[in-house]
Parts: C-alpha cells; sequence; structure tokens
C-alpha cells in the first residue's frame, strides 16, 4: 500500500506521523476524494464538544478549526473595500503589527457606478490575494442591500438601488475572491437598508418586494456567484433576527436557494440559542457574554452556540440533527478554503493593486454635470489652479464603521493634482470648510492634524479671495466617514450637505464661473446651487489611488464612463421612504423594538420617480462622457418570445465626438399590461462598450423570461404573463433614445 504525504493548512507534515501511517489517508484529508466524502469522513471522527466549538468563535475574528483533525482554525477579516488591520485576540484595541496595512480599494458605490462586470473581477482577485496573503479564511464582504434612503450611513458599502445592476455586479466579485481560496461573505442578508436602531428595527414589507426588490442580488450570489458564506443581517424580519431567521435562512437560503455554505452572524447580531439552532445560523460572532452588553474577556463559552447550546443537547432537548448539519458547512467551507492546497499564496501591496484600485476609481468616477465643456481643464498655457475643501486633503480610508483600514499609503485630490499638473499649474489650497479634523477611527489613525480654528466666515473669505485670480476653482466637498455621515451605526441627518459647504459653493459661484464641484461621498446629496455650479463630478471614496483617478479624469487622461447606481433626487421628500414617513419606524409601547413598514413596496429608487412623476437632480443610470455618442435604431430578432426562448435585442451606437470613450447601453423593459401593478420600467441588461473616435458598434443584448416576469405572492411563484412587451434603450433612466415592442406568448 502506497504510503501519502499528508497535508495540512499548507505544510507538509513527514517524519514519524509518515512514518506510523500503514495504511491510506483518511478520506477526509484525501484531496483526491469527492468533497461530500471528505466531509461525512471528517464528520464521523469529531466528538460533541468539537462539533460545538467550530459554530462559536474563539477570538474576535477566529473560530476553531478542529485540532485532532489537523484542520486548521478560520480567520475572518473585514471588508470590502480593504483587508482590516489586526486587532487583540480578544480586544477591539490595535494588535500593533507593522506589516498588516493594505491596499485600500475604491467603494462598492464606485464599483456598481463602472457598471462594468470585468472591473468587478479584477476588484474581487485584487482583495482576495490580498486576504490570502493575510491568511484569511473568509472576506466579510461584499455588500449588496439596497438603497432605499440617502441617509443609510452605510450605503457607501453597498451597490446602489436597483437588484438587477447589483445582481450583475456582485457575482464577478465573489468569483474573483474566491479564485484565492478565500470565501466571500455576501452581507447583510437581508433588508438592512439604514443604520439607526439597527438592532431593533422589524421590517414589514411584503413577499412581492422582498423577493423582487431585496433579494436578487442575494440569489444571484448564491446561485450564479456560489459564494461559500452569508452574513446575517442586524434588523428583525417577521419579528425574528436576521441572523437567525426562520424563513430568510431556512426556507428561502438554505430551501429554496440551495444553499450549500456557511451563514455567519453579524458581529453581535445573535440573540437566542434555541433560534439560533433551529433557524439556518451556523457560526456565531461577536456576541457579548449574554448577548446585551459588554461581558468578561474571553467568555466565548457563554456564547449563544457554545455552552448553553451544549447543555441542551445533553438535557435531550435537542439531538445533533441541526448541529450536524452546521457543522458539515463549516467543514464544506475548510475544505474549500484553509485545506485546500492547491490554493494561491496572494499578494499584498503589489503595484498590480495599486493600478487595479485606480483602475476602479477612473471606472467608476461619474461626470454629472458639463456646461460649456468646462472639463477637461484646459492645460495648454500655464494656469492657475484654486483648490477648495477639506476633502481634498482629507484621509478617507480611514473612518466608516468596520470598512476602516490602516493603508501603506493614500494620494488625496490635492496632492493628486499637484502630481499631474507639476510644471503645468500653479495648484493653491484653501481650506474653504472644516468638517472633521480628527483622523482615528477604532485604534487606527491618519497621522494627519486637520485641527483649524478660523470661523466660517474667515474660511469662506479665504477661500473667495484665492478663487477670484484662478483659471479654474475646484471645489472638493461633500461627505466623510465620520459618525452621521458615511458611517456604520448611524445615518445622516439630512439630505444637505454638512460644514456650511453651501455657503461655501454659492460664494465661490459668485466670484468664479469656471467652478468644478467634485463631491467625495457614498451618498446623493441635495445640490441647492446646481444651475450656478457649470460642472459636477461624484468621486465617492476612491481609496489608496484617489488622488490619481480623480487627476486623471478632471486632466482629461481619462474620459469618464461611470454612471449613478442610484437617484440623486433634490429634496428628501422626492425618495419614497421618506415621502411615505416610513423612516425610521415606529416605536413599540413599552418595547425597545421599532417597526418599519416598506410602504412604497417595489417603487424604489427611478421606479417610484417614474410612478409618481418626480424629476431627479440626476437619474439612475445618467453619467456624461467628453465624447458623444449618437444611437441607432434598437431591433428584435424576433416579434415573438415563448417562455423557453430568449430575445435578442440590436442597437448601433457610434461615438460622434473627438476623444475614444465607453458609453453604458442601458435596456430597460415595461410591461404594456399586467395583472399586477408594475413599474413602469426596470434595468434588465446593460453593456458598456469601448468605441474610438467615429467608430460604430452594434451592441447586442439578450433577455429571456426572467426579465419579464414579476414575484405573484399570492401563489408564492414568479410569473411571465404573455402579452405586449417594450424594450426601451437608452443612456440612463431618464434618457431613452430608442425603443420596440415585443410580445411573449
Amino acid at each position: 500500500m502506497s504510503i501519502k504525504r499528508l497535508f495540512v493548512s499548507g505544510m507538509f507534515m513527514t517524519g514519524a506521523l509518515i512514518a506510523l501511517q500503514a495504511r491510506e489517508l483518511p478520506v477526509y484529508l484525501d484531496d483526491s476524494k469527492p468533497i461530500e466524502e471528505r466531509i461525512e469522513d471528517a464528520l464521523s471522527r469529531m466528538n460533541l464538544k468539537e462539533k460545538i466549538a467550530v459554530t462559536h468563535a474563539q477570538s474576535k475574528f477566529c473560530s476553531p478549526g478542529v485540532a485532532s483533525l489537523g484542520i486548521p482554525e478560520f480567520w475572518m477579516t473585514d471588508g470590502p473595500h480593504g483587508i482590516r488591520p489586526e486587532v487583540k485576540w480578544d480586544e477591539w484595541d490595535q494588535a500593533g503589527w507593522t506589516n498588516d496595512s493594505c491596499v485600500a480599494f475604491p467603494a462598492l458605490t464606485c464599483l456598481a457606478a463602472s457598471w462594468d462586470p470585468s472591473v468587478s473581477m479584477l476588484y474581487g482577485k485584487a482583495i482576495g490575494a490580498e486576504a490570502r496573503y493575510r491568511n484569511k479564511s473568509v472576506l466579510l464582504g461584499p455588500g449588496v442591500n439596497i438603497y432605499r434612503t440617502p441617509l443609510n450611513g452605510r450605503n457607501f458599502e453597498y451597490m446602489g438601488e436597483d437588484p438587477y445592476l447589483a445582481a450583475q455586479m456582485v457575482v464577478p466579485y465573489i468569483h474573483g475572491v474566491q479564485q484565492n481560496g478565500v470565501a466571500a461573505c455576501v452581507k447583510h442578508y437581508a433588508l438592512n437598508n439604514h443604520e439607526v436602531n439597527r438592532h431593533t428595527t422589524n421590517v414589514i414589507v411584503d413577499d412581492r418586494t422582498l423577493h423582487e426588490i431585496y433579494l436578487p442580488a442575494f440569489k444571484a450570489a448564491v446561485q450564479e456567484g456560489n459564494a461559500w458564506s452569508i452574513m446575517g443581517s442586524y434588523n428583525l424580519y417577521k419579528d425574528q433576527q436576521g441572523c437567525h431567521n426562520e424563513y430568510l435562512l431556512n426556507d428561502i437560503l438554505k430551501g429554496d436557494w440551495g444553499f450549500d455554505g456557511v451563514v455567519v452572524s453579524d458581529w453581535g447580531g445573535t440573540h437566542d440559542t434555541e433560534q439560533s439552532i433551529t433557524n439556518g445560523l451556523d457560526m456565531e460572532f461577536g456576541s457579548w457574554t449574554n448577548g446585551l452588553s459588554n461581558g468578561a474577556s474571553n467568555a466565548y463559552d457563554n456564547y449563544y452556540m457554545a455552552q448553553p447550546y451544549f447543555k441542551l443537547i445533553e438535557e435531550g432537548k435537542y439531538g445533533t440533527k441541526e448541529l450536524d448539519d452546521k457543522v458539515r458547512r463549516i467543514l464544506r467551507l475548510a475544505f474549500r478554503t484553509t485545506m485546500d492546497r492547491n490554493r494561491p499564496f496572494g499578494a499584498m501591496l503589489t503595484r498590480e493593486h495599486y493600478d487595479i484600485a485606480r483602475k476602479i476609481g477612473e471606472a467608476g468616477i461619474v461626470l454629472l454635470q458639463n456646461t460649456n465643456n468646462i472639463l477637461p481643464i484646459k492645460i495648454d498655457k500655464p494656469i492657475k489652479i484654486a483648490v477648495i475643501g477639506e476633502n481634498a486633503v482629507k484621509m478617507m480610508t480611514v473612518g466608516g464603521g468596520s470598512s476602516s483600514l490602516k493603508v501603506q499609503r493614500e494620494l488625496s485630490p490635492l496632492d493628486g493634482l499637484r502630481s499631474r499638473l507639476s510644471g503645468i499649474a500653479d495648484v493653491v489650497y484653501a481650506r474653504g470648510y472644516v468638517g472633521d479634523a480628527s483622523g482615528e477611527y477604532n485604534g487606527v489613525v491618519s497621522g494627519q492634524d486637520l485641527t483649524d480654528n478660523r470661523s466660517t466666515e474667515e474660511l469662506i473669505e479665504e477661500a473667495v479671495e484665492i478663487a477670484k485670480s484662478a483659471d479654474y476653482v475646484i471645489v472638493f466637498g461633500g461627505l466623510n466617514k465620520s459618525a452621521n455621515q458615511d458611517c456604520e451605526d448611524s445615518d445622516r441627518e439630512s439630505l444637505a450637505l454638512p460644514y456650511a459647504q453651501d455657503r461655501l459653493i454659492t460664494s465661490l459661484a459668485a466670484v468664479n464661473k469656471n467652478l468644478v464641484y467634485v463631491n467625495i461621498s457614498g451618498n446623493a446629496v441635495a445640490m441647492p446651487w446646481i444651475k450656478d455650479v457649470p460642472a459636477v463630478v461624484q468621486a465617492w471614496y476612491l481609496g489608496s489611488e484617489s488622488g490619481s483617478a480623480i487627476a486623471s479624469v478632471l486632466c482629461g487622461d481619462v474620459n469618464p464612463s461611470g454612471k449613478l447606481p442610484m437617484s440623486f433626487m433634490s429634496e428628501l421628500d422626492h425618495y419614497a421612504a421618506h415621502k411615505l414617513c416610513a423612516y425610521p419606524g415606529v416605536k413599540r409601547d413599552n418595547s425597545k423594538f421599532l417597526d418599519l413598514e416598506y410602504s412604497e413596496g417595489i417603487f424604489v429608487g427611478y421606479r417610484w420617480a417614474d410612478k409618481h412623476k418626480v424629476k431627479p437632480l440626476f437619474s439612475f443610470g445618467h453619467g456624461l462622457s467628453y465624447t458623444t455618442f449618437k444611437y441607432g435604431k434598437v431591433t428584435a430578432d424576433k416579434k415573438y418570445i415563448g417562455t423557453d426562448d430568449t430575445l435578442t435585442f440590436s442597437v448601433d451606437v457610434t461615438n460622434t465626438g473627438e476623444r475614444a470613450g465607453a458609453e453604458v447601453v442601458q435596456l430597460y423593459i415595461s410591461d404594456k399590461k399586467s395583472s399586477l401593478a408594475r413599474p413602469e420600467k426596470e434595468l434588465k441588461g446593460f453593456c458598456k462598450v469601448f468605441l474610438e473616435k467615429g467608430e460604430t458598434k452594434n451592441v447586442k443584448i439578450k433577455i429571456d423570461k426572467d426579465a419579464l416576469s414579476f414575484y405573484d405572492d399570492k401563489r408564492s411563484q414568479w410569473i411571465a404573463e404573455a402579452g405586449i412587451f417594450e424594450a426601451l434603450v437608452g443612456s440612463s433612466s431618464t434618457d431613452i433614445k430608442t425603443k420596440v415592442t415585443f410580445e411573449l406568448r
């Protein structure tokens, strides 16, 4: 009988262990065997204590493996924009490592704004490689919760308001991460659409809205992305916490969708032992010892799925059926990650990763307005540029909650412009406003001292004075990643820009007509001065290469091609969640819980705007270019489509401008007659196409009956009704260029 080498967690074990091996390896160690056989073999060798142990954490970000079987620990890391710095074993304080810096990639709002799945794949591969290099088993991301309100402090971590766009963008990200032998953990499942009262809000939503708006991206992550793990949400649904919710986890995720991975609790999202046993949770992280308050150190045995679970089995109240299912999933995760000896070794802080971060930023920056083609900056002669605003210099990688990062470097917008325009332009700076002078979050410090005690009037006066003589004035404003801005565990207080920025912008517009406003945020903001500012750019949070990406777009080295993944409305009341007074919920009598009804149903974002004839400030899918595009007439390859058939739409797109550029061709479907109320139109396809000057390309987008279906909550199934439909092709949800009718038979 042959002697085999034993491989465990990336190390070859030789010598006495191999010498004692007189027979073939145990099945669980033989990677030539199917994973399911290996799982059953390993499960059969585990005792009850070992099974219980793997279902809960043993430190802030680690859960045990199975030492007796040589199965390593599981190490989690926060994402989704970079690999979080190390904290102490049992504390949130920084561990003090000197080699845990990372590349910060742009926020997921920027990725979604690229409308480019190939860019999403690059993102996943790069961040997955950084996670692997740091020996992480699970990357806690990406996030795909729907943009329902612009006040949500965590919108910057998600992929916009449209379920189809989010679904198309999340799948390649997952594939890219998991190529590295690191599990993507898609979050926060489900209905986690704002941050205030996030632990105590019970969401009330009908089944149709749930399935059509809030679940499609998660479904795609599972069925198309093959995500190896899912994170539960903090909020309640049907009066059960998201991390142990029978309907969401057992019925839909593991039942209807066939999810075979691990459900991980959000940190502190577990609240009950018996519901955790029966309602689909597999791994518990971050709970306090009693689930309610800060407990004693190293008290992980008191977690809901620790000693309390063991005791219930010992007492005979539960058997091991549910436990064995959890352990099978956890073992499957091990064989896909730490026990896969063929997974790559990863890479960290490479030039390639910085280049990818820059490319994502350039692809996602959105040119919202460009009156008289003020952009790109004309640099054919020496010029003076006045850069105004705290966001031109403030590091944005620190803060925001769990996605706060410790970076090797971060190039600011001001430094990016100065580097790009060195020897060409005199770039001068004024603060303009003071927002948050601090530069610390959870022990990570930016090293910046932005303290400035001048009054608002003094700051504006200085900015106006240098703006008067400038050829261009570029204001970097927006939000930041502090509490009540774009930040976990808090929501914004209003749609308006904070820190008297509107006064600043209005004052600058009065003295210089060559004004460019660059909005750095993960959320829409009100722009009451929009008619007085010729150029507006949405620049998101762009990570380590922020300054280089912004400079390349402003200077015209890159032609902007990003499109908004959410609607920018002029007023808060133009969003359904606020028009209907459905935010942030109604407090129950004598209870800590709130009920929040999604009264708008399926009419979220542009769907609501279409229905109620609300004119957006900037529409979903909107984004300008430094060139122009002309659309031909859209055609369908046939007039009819059957329920088992596909239909392909074709349209010629021509670059009619003076330089190369990319256009996102968007396909919306309108059901002309339905038994249930439907949106005026819904995004069901898109294609980003690059065109040289004068070039024409034929763009083809294919659909099937899924693009025509709605969820009938009375029958609990997707329905595609026969009838007349219209395909609308355009460059945004409100800029439809051409349309064609067809019939479903």
